[in-house]
């Protein structure tokens, strides 16, 4: 199965909450910070609501 390597761009700082939490809940904390999850469908739902805060490339 394909994996996503999901990367931190910008800063959480200001954004709204819900978009702070999906991105704790991706597994990013700081800027720059990377993680490697399954390519699913709740996954590509997380990613596609902060799309403007990360970088997704496919494995």
């Amino acid at each position: 199965m394909a994996q996503l390597k999901i990367t931190l761009v910008k800063s959480t700082i200001g954004a709204i909450p819900k978009h702070k939490k999906t991105v704790q809940a991706l597994g990013l904390g700081k800027l720059n910070s990377t993680v490697i999850q399954q390519d699913n469908v709740a996954i590509r739902g997380m990613v596609n609501q902060v799309s403007h805060l990360v970088k997704v490339e496919e494995i």
